[in-house]
């Protein structure tokens, strides 16, 4: 990744592009909330679940290409490539951190 991540966020790319999903329980609070695809999941399990099912799915990899910080957040945006319509796709993450886990995260 040629941007600097909060290390969350970090293990959340890293968790995308194939490392073991059990790396997210270290990333995401116990209440943490995923926005996705017009659904919402909640808690360690839901959001593994989640992802294992994306990447099964799409069969993708994803590149953070920018970072942008402010009060409200961290808003990544990321370079997918997969199987998907289009195959490429630049998608917003917008991430709210508290004690340096992910307690929010809306991808669109």
């Amino acid at each position: 990744m040629g941007i600097s991540l909060p290390d969350a966020i970090s293990t959340f790319f890293q968790v995308s592009n194939g490392a073991a999903p059990s790396s997210l329980r270290c990333a995401f609070s116990e209440k943490a909330v995923v926005h996705d695809e017009g659904q919402t999941y909640q808690g360690h399990e839901a959001i593994e679940t989640w992802l294992v099912q994306a990447q099964r799915k799409y069969a993708y990899r994803v590149e953070p290409l920018t970072i942008t910080q402010d009060d409200a957040g961290v808003t990544v945006v990321a370079r997918y490539t997969g199987n998907f319509p289009g195959g490429l796709a630049d998608l917003k993450h917008v991430f709210r951190l508290t004690d340096h886990k992910i307690e929010f995260l809306e991808i669109h």
